[in-house]
């Protein structure tokens, strides 16, 4: 399977110009021959603009969802849609199941290659550390789990990296893709290294991190959107400019791997 990160440019107060940059990666991808693309954390908006988070808030069944869902059936792929911020209440108001009937979520939505929508992930951990994340959204309480091309995909955000019992959870459910659309800012490069990289060699799973490429008042995103194999090797990777990430990955290498290096027959609870 052909995946395809799309490390994409973020202007602050540019939603429209943000959707277009995001189409215009989803159909370059298709057209190279992706078969699962994935987008970053909160690119619609911008992770740092927080003063737009209500104003820009919309139902998984809003316009950016809606636009990206027609592009993965258009184009036959599956699309991780990144995050876009959710205003809760009116998710509920169409009829999708919530955690709160009111305020804000960090979410993430999976579509296949038809276009449905089947796996919403809103991020557990918020950020601290001085940022307005904790104040202004609702953590997630779901673990979706995805079946695609061989793969049983799993879903986490950007800071969710730093804990990592979410992703035994997931290894334990039978998670072999863990794809992670993030915002993570200079200067913390080599954290951002070592996090997924340790996830995949603990759990013996992929990890794709899919950051963005943008800069802030606050903070300049990094880049270096990666995939990394069950031996926490990168596959690809890239800098800091708007870029695609492509390589192959095969759920065949995951069972490979955990045959050579059973380390989870020797866990103790």
């Amino acid at each position: 399977m052909q995946l395809t990160l799309a490390q994409l440019e973020q202007k602050t107060g540019d939603v429209e110009g943000n959707r277009g940059r995001a189409a215009a990666a989803v159909e370059r991808a298709a057209d190279r021959g992706a078969d699962l693309i994935a987008l970053p954390e909160l690119w619609n908006v911008g992770y740092f603009s927080f003063e737009s988070y209500a104003r820009e808030a919309e139902s998984v069944e809003g316009p950016t969802l809606s636009a990206l869902s027609a592009l993965a059936e258009r184009h036959d792929v599956g699309l991780l849609a990144g995050s876009i911020v959710e205003d809760l209440g009116a998710s509920a108001a169409d009829g999708v199941d919530v955690p709160a009937d009111e305020g804000l979520a960090n979410t993430a939505v999976f579509f296949d290659r038809e276009g449905r929508r089947r796996g919403i992930y809103r991020k557990h951990h918020l950020f601290g550390y001085g940022s307005a994340e904790t104040r202004l959204l609702t953590a997630g309480e779901n673990l979706p789990t995805v079946d695609f091309e061989g793969f049983t995909l799993g879903f986490t955000t950007c800071y969710d990296l730093r804990f990592p019992e979410l992703y035994r959870e997931l290894a334990e459910a039978g998670v072999t893709l863990v794809l992670v659309p993030s915002a993570w800012p200079y200067p913390r490069v080599e954290h951002w290294k070592l996090l997924p990289r340790t996830r995949a060699v603990e759990n013996l799973v992929y990890v794709a991190t899919i950051n963005g490429a943008a800069a802030f008042d606050e903070a300049t995103l990094l880049g270096r959107s990666t995939v990394y194999d069950p031996w926490g090797t990168p596959l690809a990777s890239t800098g800091d400019e708007p870029s695609l990430v492509t390589t192959e990955v095969t759920p065949e290498r995951v069972a490979a791997v955990r045959e050579e290096f059973p380390a989870w027959q020797d866990r103790r609870r």
